[in-house]
């Protein structure tokens, strides 16, 4: 049989790793949170920006550029 002084040890390496395991879980379960908003943060501004060139291109004056080579004004310009 083994002593108390052993089931002592063995009691406490099980609940230390057992510490340990559910900390690195968290911890990998944070960093893979923190990716996935990264992740999901990049493909939103990415399709802004994708947005605001389709809005530039289909709102630009169809004859943007005259036949002297100058460029025309805008449709919202004064004057």
């Amino acid at each position: 049989m083994a002593s108390s002084g052993v089931n002592v040890l063995r009691y406490s390496a099980l609940i230390a790793g057992v510490s340990y395991g559910l900390y690195r879980q968290s911890t990998l379960n944070a960093q893979s949170h923190k990716t996935q908003v990264d992740r999901e943060y990049q493909r939103q501004a990415s399709l802004i920006t994708q947005a605001k060139a389709e809005f530039k291109k289909k709102n630009m004056p169809p004859d943007s550029v005259t036949k002297g080579g100058g460029a025309t004004r805008g449709r919202y310009a004064r004057g």
